[in-house]
Order: structure tokens, then sequence, then C-alpha cells
């Protein structure tokens, strides 16, 4: 057996559904994120007069879209990887995902900072 090859029993299968699992819940992060952006009040000002999106609670929303885009990009990616075969993930990979889940978490703590 190589260094590289995972067990061949159900453990890739395991592992594509844990990934699915812990993407949903980030989903329903980041629906919350959006929902506080949306119940917020407009900003006021000279520039973003009453306009969505030109305030942080926006900025919020964006980047907690763009984390879990690129979250579902991972899961997808190694949903692949597993059914080809059950070879360990690569660094890069879970350094990408690592550094997604760390931005929407701290986009969560932004919003709910900003939000109250």
């Amino acid at each position: 057996m190589s260094a590289d090859v995972r067990d061949p029993g159900l453990q890739p299968e395991r592992t594509t559904l844990a990934w699915r699992r812990t993407l949903i819940s980030l989903v329903v992060v980041d629906l919350f994120i959006w929902r506080s952006w949306l119940t917020s009040e407009p900003s006021s000002g000279p520039v973003g007069a009453g306009l969505p999106g030109l305030d942080f609670q926006g900025i919020c929303a964006l980047m907690a879209a763009a984390a879990t885009i690129v979250l579902a990009s991972v899961v997808w990616i190694r949903s692949r990887q597993l059914q080809a075969g059950n070879t360990a993930a690569s660094a890069r990979l879970v350094l990408i995902s690592t550094v997604a889940v760390i931005c929407l978490g701290g986009t969560a703590i932004a919003a709910i900072a900003l939000g109250g």
C-alpha cells in the first residue's frame, strides 16, 4: 500500500458526505449573514444614501457569498477526486478550504458585531 492511498472501504463515501454536511452548515451561516444585511437599515450619507450594498453589512454578505462559492468548489473537486480514487486530499485543497472557512467565520463575527 503506497503512502498516498487511503482506506479502500467506505471512508471516501463518508468523507464526501461529511464535506457536503459542512457545506450545508456554511450555507446556513451565509444565509443568516444575508438576512442580517437585508434587514439592516440602508446606509445614510452622501455616498450611499439608501443604497443597499454600500455599507459594511453588504461587504460581509459579499465576502460570505465568495467564501461559500469557494467552499462549494472545494467540495465538488474533492467529491470528484474521491469518485476517481481514494487518494489523500492535496495540501493546497486543504489550505484553500481552511482559509475560506476562516474568512466565513470572520465574516459571520463581523456581521454580528455590525448588526447589533
